[in-house]
């Protein structure tokens, strides 16, 4: 059976050029203590704006880990699949990331959320969680709201889940369930019922990324009040706990952290929380691999940072066209980004200390960085001449990739 590890790192390779550069973190972690599974994934958008297949991630992985000698386990990730896309990920992964945002809040039928109704209201009156001090209490109305925005997306994850068993086999491959890309964050009470639910469809999850308070925007630091997600992340992990000895759920299921990367206000209190309770997390880089290689080709100069700069000029006039997708997680304040003409005359320092998330440096740009961050079409539109940038200054370029996914990730969390 396929057990994934009690840290793993979901990372995004979206050309597939810095898997070696990724499994370098991973292999540096281990010689300093800490073992952690990587997840290399990718969407079907994403896929779709580039014009690659699931096999390709499979092939890339599957290439570096032997290279490198890596004995390990390691997974491929079908990230973000629903109904309409699962099949032509089935061949290649072995992760698959079942995402419920398209079906929450659709209603299910009266007679199953009344027959769940009768199941889960002994639990609702007075529901105690081991490690939660203050007992949580859960009307029937709750209840029966719960039921409601939540029981058909369960239902889905279950079609989901055993459309992909049918194919793989149970126990080939490990299943998350995400709910983070919606509006509002779920509460630990309506995260206890959804696992509930979860375990009643006879779905394995092993990880499960809830969405929580604050925002989670790409590429770039959490906003909101730490302590607030402090005391989530902390009583979410108790409501894990408890629902896998009390619903039969795999005893690997962990907490996933989506668009997790560069939360780095977080980072201290996550690591903080895992240790006081020996618990294990998921935690998805998205998209900052392909930042770092543009990161190294502005650095590199010359006709590479030209190409970063052309890049950064397009996306400012398709502003509204590559944000669109990506309404929900991102936040960009259009009147702090540099003009074209401002952009054209910078040197190469100036463009890598505008896009590399240090914020000590003042050149730093977290507008100009979510910008670039959804741009990655733009690339994929000239992909020869990207691809022979990234292959002549591939020591420069997989460097700023090892660094960023070690020291800014690896080591500020387990470290």
């Amino acid at each position: 059976m396929k057990i994934l590890g009690k840290y793993s790192l979901g990372m995004g390779d979206r050309f597939g050029h810095q898997g070696h550069a990724q499994l370098k973190a991973i292999t540096e972690a281990a010689k300093n203590g800490v073992a952690i599974t990587p997840v290399w994934n990718k969407s079907n958008r994403e896929h779709m704006i580039i014009g690659t297949q699931p096999q390709d991630v499979r092939k890339e992985a599957d290439a570096v880990t032997r290279a490198a000698g890596f004995r390990e386990p390691y997974f491929v990730d079908a990230d973000h699949i629903n109904l309409d896309t699962v099949d032509r990920f089935i061949p290649s992964s072995d992760f698959f990331t079942i995402d419920l945002a398209s079906y929450i809040g659709k209603r299910a039928d009266d007679s199953k959320i009344g027959s769940f109704l009768e199941r889960a209201k002994k639990y609702a009156d007075r529901l105690e969680i081991p490690g939660i001090r203050k007992a949580i209490r859960c009307s029937e109305d709750q209840l029966t709201g719960i039921a409601e925005k939540y029981l058909f997306a369960a239902g889905k994850a279950g079609e989901i889940y055993r459309i992909i068993e049918k194919s793989k086999g149970a126990g080939n491959f490990i299943t998350e369930v995400s709910m983070d890309e919606v509006a509002a964050p779920q509460t630990p009470v309506e995260l206890f019922f959804i696992l509930l639910m979860l375990g009643e469809e006879k779905v394995p999850v092993q990880t499960i990324a809830p969405k929580f308070s604050g925002r989670f925007n790409k590429g770039v630091d959490y906003v909101g009040d730490p302590a607030q997600f402090e005391l989530e992340f902390e009583e979410d992990l108790m409501v894990i706990s408890h629902a896998v000895r009390e619903f039969r759920l795999p005893p690997e299921l962990k907490i996933s952290i989506h668009s997790g990367s560069d939360k780095f206000a977080l980072y201290p209190l996550i690591g903080s929380i895992l240790k006081k309770h020996d618990k294990g997390v998921h935690l998805k880089t998205a998209g900052t691999t392909w930042l770092e290689e543009m990161i190294g080709l502005a650095e590199a100069g010359g006709e590479a940072l030209d190409f970063a700069k052309s890049v950064y000029i397009q996306a400012i006039e398709k502003i509204d066209e590559l944000c669109a997708p990506y309404a929900d997680v991102i936040d960009i304040n259009k009147s702090l980004l540099p003009s074209a003409g401002e952009v054209r005359a910078w040197n190469s320092r100036k463009f890598a200390a505008s896009l590399r998330h240090d914020q000590s440096n003042s050149d730093y740009n977290p507008n100009m960085r979510q910008l670039i961050h959804v741009a990655y079409k733009l690339a994929a539109n000239e992909m020869d001449r990207f691809t022979k940038l990234l292959n002549k200054h591939e020591e420069l370029v997989s460097r700023c990739v090892f660094d960023n996914m070690y020291s800014r990730h690896i080591k500020r969390i387990f470290l």
